[in-house]
C-alpha cells in the first residue's frame, strides 16, 4: 500500500491535457524537493543522495507525468522529449568530462513510485557501438572490460527493446563456456567475449531483420520507450495485481552516467540493506561481486561475497558502507535497500529505497526504531502492512520431526512449504491456478518468473544469494525461499545432487529459515504469536477504535481465536453442530417427521447436544460476547447420505418434496424458523440452559442471538417474540445479507439490538452471482480485463455493496440509536475492507476467522490512524 502522500500525488495532474516536457526532464540537482510520485522511487533516492553529497553519478530523471502522457496519447513518443534529454546530457558531459557517443555511457532505469523490484526494465552500457568500443579499448587499455560491456549491452538491448528471448543469449554464453570447459562468466577471455559480441549481433539481426543500432541517440530513445512500455509489461501487471498497486501511477525513467564494476579485481557491484531484511537485526547486510555489474548480483548467476567476507577482504569498503547505511537510516527513518558499484576502488551509490522485508523483520525494525526514538508508536504501526502478518502465522517444520536434508542452500525467506516440484514457470502458474501446491525450482529466477512465483508455495534456486531476485521477491510476498543451493544441478526438468534426483511432480519440503531441502513431506506445525509480536499488536490495540472478534464454531476455535487476541465472537454457526456424526440420525428423523409433536421429540434429543455445545463455548469465551446464529442451512443439505440403513428408503421418498431449483434462495434461514418455529425454540432454550449452567459456575456469559436471512420486519418481530419468551434480556439481532434487508433497515432496526453484515451473501445477492460459480467461471477474467477492479468476495465492493451497508447503518441507527453494528463475513479480515468498515460504515466490531485476527487488529489500527489523519512520517530533512 502507498503512504498517503504518495497515493495523493499519484492522482496529481497526470490527467492534464498537456505535460510540459521542460518541467519533467530534470537533472538530479534540479529535482530536489519533488516527490516519489513524480520522480519514482529510484529517481527520488538518487536525487536525495545527490543533494546530500553522497557519491552518486550524475544523471537525469524523466518524471512519471511523461509516462502517463505517453499512455494517454496512445503510446506516441513525445516529439519534444529527446531534444530536452539531449540538452540535459550536455550537463552530464560537463560533469564527467566525457562525451556521449564516444566515452560516456549511460544506464536507463525504470522507477515506479512504489517499489516493484525487478518488474520493469533497465539497460546498462548504453551508447556503445563499434567505434566507441575501439575508443574504450584505447583509453582504458582493458580490452576484456570493453568487450564484456559491449556483449552485455547487446544482450540487454536485444532482450528489452526488441523482445528477443533472453534465454537465447544465455544459451550462447553457456555454449561458449562448455567449449572452454569453464563454469563462470568471469573466466571468459577477451577472445571469448569478442566471439560473443559477433554471435550476439548475428542473433539480433536474425531475430529483428536489421543491424544492431549504432547511433547512441537512437539507442537512448528506444531504451526510454522500452522502459515506459515495461510499465504495462506482463510481469509488472502481475506484480501490481498481487500487491493491489494502482495502475495509473506510471514509471519515471532515470538516465545515469555509467560507472563500471566489471573493470577488474579492484571493481565490483553490490547490494545492501541497512538491517537484516529477514530478521530485522540491526546489522549491515550486504553482498558484493568482484568484477561484476549490478545485474550479476541481482540475477543470482554468481554467488556473491557475504558482508563478513567484504569486511575481511575490503575493509575500507566495509567502513564506507557502514557510514552510508547509518546516514541513510537517519535520513529516511526506515531500513533502506541500496545498490552500489566500486569502479577501480571508488564507491558509487546507485540506488536507495525502503527495503522489502519479511514480516518478522518489519515488526522488529519498527519496534527498534521506536526504541531508538526515531519514530513514534503510531508511525511504527503504519510501517507494518497488516497483510504481512500472515507470514508470521505460516507453518514451520515440527522441531521433533526427524529428516535428512538432501541439500542445504541459503535461508532467504522464512517459513516452510510442501509441494510438488515444478521446474517451468508457466507450468507452475498453470498448476497453481488449479489449486495444486507446488514448489518452483529454477537455476535462478528472473522478473519473467513472477507469475510462477505468485502461484507457488515456495521457491528453490540453484544460484543466488540473500539479495538475489528470488530472495527479495519471495520475502516481499511472504513465501518461503531457499536460494544458492549450489550442490543441485538443475537440467531437463529435474534436479540432481549426488545420487538423489528430484523429478517434476515429486513432493519436497523447503525450510526458508534454515535452507534445508527435504525429499518428501515433513510434518509442519502452526506458528504462534511471539512475545515481540504480541507487544507490537498491543500498541495497535491501544490505537484502534473498533472491536476485533472472531468467527468460531467450536471451543477449540474459540481458544485459538483468544490466543490470537480476539475480543469476542461475532459468528458462531450452528449448522456444523447438526452435522456431527452422532447427531445426524436425529436431524434426519426430525426432517422426516410428519407432525409438530414428532419433530419436538427429536428436537428434545438434539437440545441436549446443543446445550452442551453452547456451554463449552461460553466456558471457553470466558465472559466475552458470543453471537450465536440460529440454524440457516437448507434441509436437503442434511440428507446427502442416510445416517443408518433404516433411513435410506424414507429419505428417498422425502427428497422429491424437499427439492428446490435454487436451495440457497429457498427454504432456509429465518424462513425455516417461521415455518418450523420449534427449531428456533429448541436452540434458544439450549442457549438459555447453557447460560444458566455456566453462570452457576461463576462464568460470565454474554450471549447474543442472531437471526439469519431476515428480509422483512415481520420476520424479525415475530421471531424475536418467540425468543424473548424463552431467553429474556438476551440481545437479539439479525445478519444483513440481502439488498432488501439493507434497504428496509430502518424498519427492521426497531426490532433488533444489532446488525451484523454477512458480506459473502450480501455480495452474492447484490451482484446476482454465485460465488463458487463466479470465481470458477468468469470472475478471474473480469479482474484481469479490469471489468472489475478486484474480486468483490475478497475486498468489499464499496460503490455497490458498501453503499447498501452505509444506507442500512444510517437508517438503522436513525430508528435505533443504540443499534450495534458488526461484520461477520470474510471481508472482516481484509485490511482494505476494514478501513472502509471503520471509517465509512462506522462499525462497532469486525469478526473474521481466528487466524486472521492479528491481521484485523493491525488493520483496525491503520484504519483509525488514517481516519483521523494523525500520523505522518517525519518530514525528510538534510541529515545525510
Amino acid at each position: 500500500m502507498l503512504d498517503p502522500e504518495t497515493q495523493k500525488e499519484t492522482v496529481f495532474d497526470q490527467m492534464t491535457a498537456q505535460t510540459s516536457i521542460s518541467d519533467n526532464v530534470l537533472l538530479f540537482e534540479e529535482a530536489y524537493g519533488m516527490t516519489k510520485a513524480l520522480l519514482g522511487g529510484k529517481g527520488h533516492g538518487l536525487v536525495e543522495m545527490t543533494h546530500a553529497g553522497l557519491p552518486v553519478p550524475p544523471g537525469i530523471t524523466i518524471t512519471t507525468k511523461v509516462c502517463n502522457q505517453y499512455y494517454k496519447n496512445n503510446q506516441r513518443f513525445p516529439v519534444d522529449l529527446m531534444p530536452m534529454v539531449m540538452e540535459k546530457m550536455k550537463a552530464i558531459e560537463e560533469r564527467t568530462g566525457k562525451k556521449f557517443g564516444k566515452s560516456l555511457l549511460v544506464s536507463v532505469r525504470s522507477g515506479a513510485p512504489l517499489s516493484m523490484p525487478g518488474m520493469m526494465d533497465t539497460i546498462l552500457n548504453l551508447g556503445l557501438n563499434d567505434e566507441v568500443l575501439e575508443y574504450m579499448i584505447a583509453s582504458t587499455r582493458n580490452e576484456r572490460f570493453a568487450y564484456d560491456a559491449y556483449r552485455r549491452f547487446i544482450q540487454m538491448y536485444g532482450k528489452i527493446v526488441e523482445h528477443i528471448e533472453g534465454k537465447e543469449f544465455e544459451d550462447l554464453i553457456e555454449k561458449k563456456k562448455q567449449e572452454r570447459g569453464i563454469r563462470q562468466d568471469v573466466e571468459l577471455t577477451v577472445d571469448d567475449l569478442r566471439d560473443l559480441v559477433t554471435v550476439f549481433k548475428s542473433l539480433f539481426t536474425e531475430r529483428t531483420g536489421k543491424e544492431f543500432p549504432s547511433d547512441p541517440e537512437d539507442q537512448l530513445k528506444s531504451a526510454i520507450e522500452a522502459v515506459l512500455l515495461s510499465w504495462n509489461g506482463k510481469r509488472a501487471i502481475e506484480y501490481r495485481r498481487f500487491y493491489k498497486i494502482d495502475d495509473s501511477m506510471g514509471t519515471a525513467v532515470s538516465i545515469v552516467a555509467m560507472v563500471f564494476g566489471n573493470f577488474g579485481d579492484s571493481s565490483g557491484s553490490g547490494v545492501g540493506f541497512t538491517r537484516n531484511p529477514s530478521t530485522g537485526e540491526k546489522k549491515l547486510y550486504s553482498e558484493f561481486l568482484v568484477n561484476a555489474q549490478g545485474e550479476d548480483v541481482v540475477s543470482g548467476a554468481r554467488t556473491p561475497l557475504s558482508i563478513e567476507e567484504i569486511h575481511e577482504r575490503f575493509p575500507d569498503l566495509y567502513a564506507q558502507l557502514l557510514k552510508i547505511a547509518e546516514r541513510l537510516e537517519k535520513h529516511y527513518f526506515d531500513m533502506q535497500d541500496f545498490e552500489f558499484t566500486v569502479e577501480m576502488g571508488k564507491l558509487w551509490m546507485l540506488q536507495t529505497r525502503t527495503g522489502k522485508r519479511s514480516a518478522q523483520a518489519a515488526v522488529n525494525i519498527a519496534m527498534d526504531f521506536v526504541k531508538e526514538e526515531l519514530i513514534s508508536r503510531e508511525q511504527a504501526i503504519l510501517r507494518v502492512e497488516p497483510s504481512q502478518l500472515d507470514q508470521l502465522l505460516h507453518k514451520h517444520i515440527d522441531p521433533s520431526a526427524k529428516f535428512t536434508p538432501v541439500v542445504r542452500g541459503i535461508a532467504a525467506s522464512p517459513g516452510a512449504a510442501i509441494g510438488k516440484a515444478v521446474f517451468d514457470t508457466n507450468r507452475a502458474a498453470e498448476l497453481g491456478k488449479k489449486g495444486e501446491k507446488i514448489i518452483l525450482i529454477r537455476r535462478e529466477t528472473a522478473p519473467e518468473d513472477i507469475h510462477g512465483m505468485i502461484a507457488s508455495e515456495g521457491v528453490l534456486t540453484q544460484r543466488g544469494g540473500k539479495t538475489c531476485h528470488a530472495a527479495v521477491v519471495a520475502r516481499g510476498m511472504g513465501k518461503p525461499a531457499v536460494v544458492g543451493a549450489e550442490q543441485l544441478l538443475i537440467l531437463d526438468n529435474q534436479a540432481t545432487t549426488g545420487s538423489t534426483i528430484i523429478r517434476e511432480g515429486d513432493i519436497i519440503t523447503i525450510d526458508g529459515g534454515t535452507g534445508d531441502v527435504i525429499l518428501g513431506a515433513v510434518r509442519l506445525v502452526d506458528a504462534e504469536i511471539s512475545r515481540d509480536l504480541e507487544t507490537f499488536l498491543s500498541w495497535a490495540d491501544a490505537i484502534k477504535t473498533n472491536g476485533v472478534w472472531a468467527n468460531a464454531d467450536t471451543p477449540t476455535m474459540v481458544a485459538n481465536a483468544l490466543k490470537f487476541g480476539a475480543e469476542g465472537f461475532g459468528l458462531v454457526r450452528t449448522e456444523r453442530m447438526f452435522n456431527a456424526k452422532e447427531r445426524l440420525p436425529f436431524v434426519q428423523r426430525l426432517i422426516l417427521s410428519d407432525s409438530t409433536e414428532e419433530r419436538k421429540n427429536w428436537l428434545n434429543k438434539l437440545g441436549v447436544f446443543q446445550t452442551q455445545d453452547f456451554y463449552e463455548i461460553f466456558i471457553a469465551a470466558n465472559g466475552r460476547p458470543v453471537v450465536i446464529r440460529l440454524l440457516d442451512l437448507p434441509q436437503h443439505e442434511f440428507l446427502h447420505a442416510p445416517a443408518s440403513p433404516d433411513l435410506a428408503e424414507p429419505i428417498k421418498k422425502k427428497l422429491p418434496s424437499l427439492k428446490e431449483d435454487n436451495p440457497m434462495l429457498g427454504h432456509r434461514g429465518s424462513r425455516l424458523g417461521m415455518t418450523w418455529p420449534e427449531i428456533y425454540e429448541m436452540q434458544t432454550q439450549a442457549i438459555w440452559n447453557a447460560k444458566i449452567r455456566a453462570e452457576a459456575e461463576a462464568v460470565k456469559v454474554r450471549a447474543e442471538i442472531m437471526l439469519p436471512l431476515i428480509v422483512h420486519v415481520n420476520e424479525m418481530s415475530r421471531l424475536r417474540a418467540i425468543i424473548e419468551k424463552i431467553a429474556p434480556n438476551v440481545p437479539i439481532g439479525t445478519m444483513i445479507e440481502t439488498p432488501r434487508a439493507a434497504l428496509t433497515a430502518g424498519e427492521i432496526a426497531g426490532s433488533a439490538d444489532f446488525f451484523s453484515f454477512g458480506t459473502n451473501d450480501l455480495t452474492q445477492m447484490t451482484f446476482g452471482v454465485s460465488r463458487d460459480d463466479a470465481e470458477g467461471k468468469f470472475l478471474v477474467k473480469y479482474v484481469e480485463d479490469k471489468v472489475l477492479p478486484y474480486n468483490p468476495f475478497e475486498t468489499i465492493d464499496k460503490e455497490g455493496v458498501g453503499r447498501l451497508m452505509k444506507l442500512a447503518v444510517e437508517e438503522g441507527r436513525k430508528a435505533n440509536p443504540r443499534l450495534e453494528i458488526g461484520i461477520c463475513g470474510e471481508a472482516g479480515g481484509d485490511p482494505e475492507s476494514i478501513e472502509f468498515f471503520v471509517n465509512e460504515v462506522g462499525v462497532n466490531y469486525t469478526s473474521c476467522s481466528p487466524f486472521r485476527v492479528p491481521i484485523a487488529r493491525l488493520a483496525s489500527a491503520h484504519a483509525a490512524l488514517k481516519g483521523r489523519s494523525a500520523s505522518k512520517d517525519k518530514t525528510y530533512h538534510s541529515t545525510l
